[in-house]
C-alpha cells in the first residue's frame, strides 16, 4: 500500500507523448478513448451526488490569467503505460513514471526510487517528484506548487485547474501528493491516510474533472473520475507536480 509520511515539504508514500484533444463532453468523463494500455474510458455517468454539491459550493472558475489555456481544448487526454507500485512504498516511483511514460520515457521503479530518494518511510515530498520529472524529461516544465491548509480555498482550487489544463495541453500528466480520503463520481471512496502519490493523466469540462491514474489501486485500468474540487482538497497540505 503506502507508508506514512510528513506534511507538504515532507511527503508521503505510497514514443513521444499523445494529447487527445475532444469536443466537450458532458462532465465528469469524455466519450472518447484513451489509447494506453489501461482499457476505454468511462463514459459520462449520472453516479455523482457525492461531488454535486462541492461543485455547487465553488463552481471552479477559468484561469484568465493563463493565455495558454485560452487555446487549450476542453478535454483532454495522454497515452500512458499504466504500472501498479511494486513494493507499498513504491507509489511516488510508479506515479512519476506513469506520468513520464506519456513522454516516451520508461525507467524502473526501482530506479526511479533511488532518484526521487525514496525508502520504506516514503518520498518525501512533491519537490521531488518534480526534480524527477524535470530531469528525465530533459527540460524544466514541472513546477511545485502547495496546497498548505487543512482544505483548498477556492484560489487554490482555480490555481489547480489551470495547472491542469496546462499541463496536460502539452503533453505533461500532474502527480499529486494526496492524503486522506475522498470520494470519485461513482461515489467510491479512495482512502490513503498515511498519503499516497497518483498521476492525473486527463481532464474534461474545461478542467473541472480529472482522470486518475492510481498506482495502488489498479482496478478498471487503475484509474477513476473526481472532479477538480475533490482533487484539490486530496491535495491538502501537501502538493503537486504540475
Amino acid at each position: 500500500m503506502f507508508a506514512a509520511g510528513l506534511a507538504l515539504t515532507a511527503g508521503m508514500v505510497g514514443g513521444p507523448h499523445a494529447i487527445q484533444a475532444m469536443n466537450d463532453p458532458a462532465p465528469p468523463a469524455p466519450t472518447a478513448t484513451v489509447v494506453a494500455d489501461v482499457g476505454a474510458d468511462k463514459p459520462a455517468d449520472t453516479k455523482q451526488s457525492t461531488n454535486k454539491d462541492d461543485v455547487k459550493k465553488h463552481d471552479v472558475k477559468d484561469a484568465k490569467k493563463d493565455d495558454a489555456k485560452k487555446d487549450a481544448p476542453k478535454a483532454a487526454q495522454v497515452d500512458f503505460g499504466y504500472q501498479e507500485q511494486s513494493t507499498y512504498y513504491f507509489c511516488a516511483p510508479a506515479a512519476t513514471r506513469i506520468a513520464l511514460s506519456a513522454q516516451g520515457h520508461t525507467p524502473s521503479q526501482t530506479d526511479l526510487a533511488k532518484s526521487l530518494g525514496t525508502t520504506e518511510n516514503g518520498t518525501d515530498s512533491a519537490h521531488e517528484t518534480t526534480r524527477v520529472l524535470n530531469q528525465v524529461n530533459g527540460k524544466d516544465f514541472y513546477t511545485t506548487k502547495s496546497i498548505p491548509g487543512s482544505a483548498a480555498t477556492p484560489k487554490e482550487m482555480d490555481q489547480l485547474q489551470a495547472d491542469v489544463v496546462r499541463a496536460l495541453s502539452h503533453g505533461y500528466p500532474v502527480v499529486a501528493n494526496i492524503k486522506g480520503t475522498t470520494t470519485d463520481v461513482d461515489g467510491k471512496a479512495h482512502s490513503y491516510e498515511g498519503g499516497h502519490y497518483l498521476t492525473v493523466v486527463g481532464y474534461s469540462d474545461e478542467g473541472r474533472y480529472v482522470r486518475i491514474a492510481d498506482p495502488f489501486d489498479p482496478s478498471n485500468g487503475g484509474t477513476y473520475w473526481m472532479s477538480t474540487i475533490s482533487l484539490a482538497n486530496w491535495i491538502a497540505e501537501r502538493g503537486y507536480s504540475a
